[in-house]
């Protein structure tokens, strides 16, 4: 199948519009030249009313982290962004729900498969991890994030960048001192690679 039909059937796609109290929105960014791919787990409220994908305070955290400018971040041929759940799940008692188990099994395989020039994987959040790193399942955000040059340099797990986040980052002042600049600097040589 060709890139554009696929990204036209999931833009789309409505197979759990009845479990969504606001409706199916997909929202994702992409196109078999990215060379990097952000994994996330699904819009929230924000992204979903604006149809930009990290179009709220997480997504600005995750650019500082990146070192891109939003231009950059918004070329879908430079950033491929696939979350668990391309829909807005709905609130639930803490936070937004997870990621709809329908979205991954309908697509992320086929989504990944056209992705031929992905250099690096960011993977935040649980379920991302669950599904990209599967044998990780079993240890804590800390654990799995203090882990990362074991998967390095083609995936990175990461906290979310939510500003839910913000104890987390501040009891592990080691993550934005040692983990953040080698991310920015791949990122860049990434980005560099692909220019020349």
């Amino acid at each position: 199948m060709m890139a554009s039909t696929l990204l036209k059937q999931v833009s789309q796609c409505v197979i759990c519009e009845s479990e969504l109290a606001l409706g199916a929105r997909p929202v994702l960014q992409f196109n078999p030249s990215a060379r990097i791919l952000i994994a996330g787990q699904a819009p929230g409220l924000k992204v979903h009313q604006s149809g930009i994908p990290f179009d709220d305070a997480s997504g600005k955290r995750l650019r500082e982290w990146l070192g891109l400018k939003p231009c950059d971040f918004y070329d879908a041929t430079k950033v491929a962004i696939l979350p668990m759940g391309f829909c807005y799940p709905g609130k639930g008692k803490s936070g937004d729900l997870a990621p709809r188990k329908e979205c991954a099994p309908a697509w992320r395989s086929q989504l990944l498969a056209a992705l031929p020039n992905i250099k690096l994987t960011i993977v935040l959040g649980k379920y991302a991890q669950a599904y990209h790193l599967p044998h990780t399942k079993h240890l804590p955000l800390t654990e799995l994030v203090k882990s990362w040059r074991e998967y390095w340099p083609d995936v990175l797990p990461l906290p979310h960048p939510s500003p839910r986040n913000n104890i987390w980052l501040t009891k592990n002042p080691w993550f934005e001192r040692d983990v953040v600049p080698q991310l920015a600097q791949t990122i860049q040589a990434i980005l560099q690679c692909e220019d020349d």
